[in-house]
């Protein structure tokens, strides 16, 4: 069977950028099941991964623009900290959601000074070119709970 819209796709991968280095991998965590064209992954890798099939091999080089887009300085501003007095300790690299007019946000906390604390609203892997090294392990058909709630249930998916 091969990998295409609406079918269950399990890999394992190696996710690198462009120095090497290994942002994620399914090594050790198990392998990732996904419901292809859901958009449960980045839309760059499903492509490289359409008509594949169980035991293919695919290395995908993905410009941001297929992945988490571009990066926008202007999604990183300055706020007051006192609008953290409710967390103990901020630290760089802690994540908050944010309410914006656009609705929820996930903030990444990138600079601590004594009045201002610095966010970023990007994506942490926003402008980032992704280097896949995937092999995929099965394509099978979805279950009709899989296909109506749009993504994988049990080993490697969402759990509810």
């Amino acid at each position: 069977m091969k990998v295409a819209e609406n079918k269950v796709v399990v890999i394992d991968y190696t996710l690198t950028d462009n120095d090497g280095s290994v942002i994620d991998s399914s090594e050790g965590a198990g392998p990732l099941a996904y419901l292809h064209g859901a958009g449960n992954i980045i839309p760059g890798l499903e492509e490289a991964l359409i008509d594949k099939e169980a035991g293919d091999e695919v290395k995908a080089s993905i410009e941001p623009a297929k992945a988490y887009g571009d990066r926008h300085e202007q999604l990183k501003q300055e706020v007051p900290s006192e609008l953290f007095s409710g967390v103990e300790k901020v630290e760089v690299g802690m994540q908050f959601q944010s309410e914006t007019e656009q609705g929820p946000v996930l903030v990444t906390v990138v600079e601590i000074n004594d009045e201002t604390i610095t966010v970023d609203g990007n994506h942490p892997l926003a402008g980032v070119h992704l280097n896949f090294d995937v092999t995929i392990r099965e394509v099978r058909e979805p279950s009709e709970e899989e296909l109506e709630h749009g993504h994988v249930h049990g080993e490697g998916g969402h759990q509810h």
